[in-house]
């Protein structure tokens, strides 16, 4: 019995190491994993390893190179509509031609709410027989570029498709000489020179070349589609009525603000001083004015909070410009400057685009022309910019390169350090949380210190690991743990994401110790989020529901059968699992910020409101990943939440006041269900609250209370009576 015990104990241990510890499988061979290589290079004999940087595997016939396969993942990721990056199977010949593209992974929303996969996939075909070096924009229009036009109703999937594409062919073909080396752009990087301000007026920074312009007349626009469908529409304002060709389509104007000659003189000084404190070191600020019938921003803004129509471009890489990044910008002072009915200030992230505005970029218009119901096509207008060298100062290339990584560091370190502050944010915020549960014993004595500091930390979960890191967990990541664990784990893969690594590290290792409750109850951003919302419900004396135990035991099991139903799919297509796992609103609540299609929004809208009546419904019934969790975790190594003997017999206060009812009627905790909340621990030390705590507090008090002192009454002796002398005789 005891060796049967040791066997499943240790079982069991391996079970949540799985977690922490993965073993790394041994690399199988590229053409093994993907056997549709035979087809592209059907002379081939051998297929290498995975290696080199950038990461490719070489192709042989006969003991020569002939070609090269990566995955562009692995290459240049490039966050896509979704965040995550689209993967995609590239192989190039060493002529320099791609020989082949075809879609591994993505995880782009807009394919998943009405537009076929197949698009994407058809797309991605269009680059076979391209060359590497091949300057393709898509919706083309840019002089001695290619041509591709975009999946219709997704522009912004395209770009990044494309960038995706061709930046990783380009990096491969360079570093194996298959083409000559792209532009070096490791030198000593210039910088803006702050403390440099001339006074200028619009002529003047127009004349020098600190404010580009792009004008598109509107006939313009109409040769540029020459050929292509027409759109039939009454107001197309790509095509405009006799007479009207030489109307204004565009007259758009657009600087960099950030040096203070610029910026300063456009915005004013107190404007300009409010704008550089929104800007990280080495951020941009790109100010866009305009005039016309066309608007820059697009529809993109409304629908989806990334703007589908002006983008930058440098050195192949693409910059995209999210709601996040639109900084207002209202009348300015500058003397000369003509009226725009449009403006708006885009920040460019330096620590995400790797964007050098000292260096020259390109700006891109993109023109759609509606042509059917749910069909556009497109066309780009570019623009070259450079900053006037005045305004820079480039510094000496020892010391710029003081600080920096190598320039064959691997691609996830270069990531990593790009994300050094999120990643120091997230470190001191595990910090705080493991001192919390290290003392906790001392906390819950003290019940308002740690409500502030749970309520604290929930808001830093929901804000800064949720919505700004975008570090929410899903059961899809516990799905790709599995399928890369038993297939062809690579490191690489899972540390791209250096938050959602370090965070999924901190939940596998309290998996380990304490069981689940620590995510859920406390790294979770929608679980944060529905707490937060029953918390600011009960102030408002909103009424609470509860579903009556018989029944809530049972609703349990939702969450572990869709865990298995999700498991099982993953075994068929990852792909199919990761589109039913939209079960999880994790993706339209935190990464999405609510900006998706209305049927996403409304589901993830109705489990938040839920949480107002019943706290953490979703979590408690619902939840997929929080099965997964609790399946790993199920056996951990220790229990820290202390409990009494009477708790349950009779007492129920604890079961009673549980968040998410994982107490039973006779006392013990579910750590398959238990969010770790403190709740118990705080009435377990509470003398006031907890039944055996105030029979011992009542016993102490009265055996401290003095004894009552007695009173001594002392009554005198009664005193015999005096004769009275007798009368004498008469």
């Amino acid at each position: 019995m005891r060796d049967a015990r040791s066997r499943s104990f240790m079982a069991r241990l391996l079970l949540a190491l799985l977690l922490l510890l993965p073993a790394s499988a041994a690399l199988a061979g590229i053409d093994a994993r993907f056997p549709q290589l035979h087809q592209v290079f059907p002379d081939a004999d051998r297929f290498g390893d995975v290696e080199g940087t950038p990461p490719a595997a070489a192709v042989y016939r006969g003991g020569k190179v002939v070609g090269y396969v990566f995955e562009t993942v692995m290459v240049a990721p490039v966050p896509a509509y979704s965040g995550a990056p689209i993967n995609v199977l590239v192989s190039i010949g060493t002529d320099g031609t791609i020989r082949d593209a075809r879609v591994l992974e993505q995880h782009e929303p807009i394919l998943l709410v009405g537009i076929p996969v197949q698009k994407l996939y058809d797309f991605v075909a269009r680059y076979v027989g391209h060359r590497v070096d091949d300057q393709i924009v898509v919706g083309g229009g840019a002089s001695g570029s290619v041509r591709i036009d975009a999946i219709s109703s997704a522009t912004v999937t395209s770009m990044v498709a494309n960038e995706t594409i061709m930046n990783s062919a380009l990096k491969v073909a360079a570093s194996r000489q298959l083409i000559a080396g792209a532009a070096d752009t490791g030198a000593a990087a210039a910088q803006v020179r702050a403390d440099h301000f001339v006074p200028a007026d619009w002529q003047a920074l127009t004349g020098n070349g600190a404010i580009g312009h792009l004008q598109l007349a509107r006939q313009a626009v109409t040769d540029a589609f020459k050929g292509q469908p027409e759109s039939g529409l009454v107001d197309d304002p790509t095509a405009p009525a006799p007479g009207h060709g030489a109307d204004t389509f565009i007259d758009l104007y657009f600087t960099d603000v950030t040096p203070p000659t610029v910026g300063r003189n456009l915005l004013g000084a107190a404007a300009h001083a409010d704008l550089m404190k929104l800007l990280k070191p080495g951020d941009s600020a790109i100010a866009v004015m305009a005039n016309g019938i066309y608007s820059f921003k697009g529809v993109g803004y409304v629908r989806g909070g990334i703007f589908d129509r002006v983008h930058l471009l440098q050195d192949g890489k693409l910059v995209l410009f999210k709601d996040a990044d639109l900084v207002q910008l209202n009348d300015t002072p500058l003397r000369g400057k003509p009226d725009f009915a449009e403006q708006a200030i885009f920040i460019v992230r330096h620590g995400g685009s790797g964007f050098d505005a000292t260096r020259p970029w390109t700006l891109q218009l993109m023109v759609n022309r509606q042509v059917g119901p749910l069909q556009s096509i497109y066309h780009t207008f570019t623009r070259d910019y450079r900053m006037p060298a005045v305004y820079t100062t480039r510094p000496d290339a020892a010391e710029a390169q003081a600080d920096a990584l190598p320039a064959d560091a691997p691609l996830w370190q270069k990531v990593w350090y790009g994300r050094r502050v999120d990643i120091a944010l997230l470190l001191a915020g595990l910090t705080v949380l493991t001192l919390i549960l290290m003392f906790q014993d001392w906390i819950v004595t003290r019940p308002h210190l740690l409500e502030r500091l749970r309520v604290g930390f929930l808001i830093y979960t929901l804000v800064f690991i949720g919505w700004y890191g975008l570090a929410q967990l899903s059961v899809v990541n516990i799905l790709t743990f599995i399928q890369a664990v038993l297939h062809d784990f690579r490191w690489s893969t899972f540390l791209m994401d250096p938050l959602v690594f370090i965070l999924w590290v901190f939940v596998a290792a309290t998996l380990l110790l304490l069981g689940r409750g620590i995510y859920c109850g406390w790294l979770c951003p929608f679980g944060a989020l529905q707490v937060l919302v029953n918390k600011l419900a009960r102030r408002l004396h909103v009424p609470q529901f509860e579903v009556p135990q018989y029944l809530h035991e049972r609703l349990w099991a939702i969450k572990y059968i869709l865990l298995l139903v999700l498991f099982g799919m993953s075994l068929q297509s990852l792909n199919l699992a990761e589109h039913y796992a939209e079960i999880e609103p994790f993706k339209t609540a935190i990464t999405l910020h609510f900006a998706r299609s209305w049927g996403y929004v409304l589901y993830a809208l109705a489990l938040v409101a839920v949480a107002a009546f019943n706290n953490k419904f979703y979590c408690r019934y619902v939840c997929p990943l929080g099965a997964g969790l609790a399946v790993s975790g199920r056996f951990h190594l220790f229990e820290w939440l202390r409990r009494r003997k009477e708790c349950g017999r009779p007492c129920q206060i604890c079961a009673n006041e549980c968040e998410v009812k994982a107490i039973n009627a006779i006392g013990q905790i579910n750590f398959n269900e238990c969010h770790y909340c403190l709740d118990c621990q705080v009435t377990y030390a509470n003398d006031q609250k907890c039944p055996p705590l105030v029979e011992r507090r009542k016993k102490r008090e009265r055996a401290a209370r003095p004894l009552p002192t007695p009173v001594l009454t002392i009554i005198p002796a009664a005193t015999p009576a005096t004769p009275e002398p007798a009368k004498a005789a008469d």
